[in-house]
């Protein structure tokens, strides 16, 4: 089946999933973010079969989320490292991840907590103003059109 390509939309959260929208992406991603970042691992980890995996991995590099590294000469093997731009969107991940502690954890609650380095304190994203810092919502926010939108 043909992926749909949403790259070539005038809107940024189409060319977002163009990247990361298949299901298995951010997961990928967020294995290699924890460090679980070669091949055998990611397939133990996830359960997703090694055509898949292969799939993904590779689109992921071309998109230049991951960097693929040797690990091993003999038999050749890598491992998937985060670009800058794999980077920010596993910031993109954490606000997932709060959502998904919100409204999905049920009773048992988070099942994967994340310590801030800076002040050593299990935390949760929250988003704020990147002018007057500020929390920030979708509720707080008028949408105009920007220079890069459809004419």
């Amino acid at each position: 089946m043909q992926r749909t390509q949403f790259s070539a939309l005038a809107c940024s959260i189409a060319r977002t999933l163009d990247v990361i929208g298949e299901p298995w992406s951010p997961l990928i991603l967020h294995d290699v973010y924890v460090g679980i970042n070669r091949f055998d691992q990611l397939q133990s980890d996830l359960g997703i079969s090694r055509k898949v995996l292969t799939e993904r991995l590779n689109w992921l590099v071309t998109q230049e989320v991951l960097t693929r590294r040797p690990y091993s000469d003999r038999p050749p093997r890598h491992e998937y490292l985060l670009t800058p731009k794999g980077e920010e969107l596993c910031d993109l991940l954490l606000v997932m991840v709060r959502w998904g502690d919100r409204w999905t954890a049920g009773e048992a609650g988070p099942p994967v907590l994340y310590r801030h380095h800076t002040c050593g304190q299990i935390a949760h994203v929250e988003l704020h103003c990147s002018q007057c810092h500020t929390p920030m919502r979708a509720t707080d926010v008028d949408v105009l059109p920007g220079p890069g939108a459809a004419l």
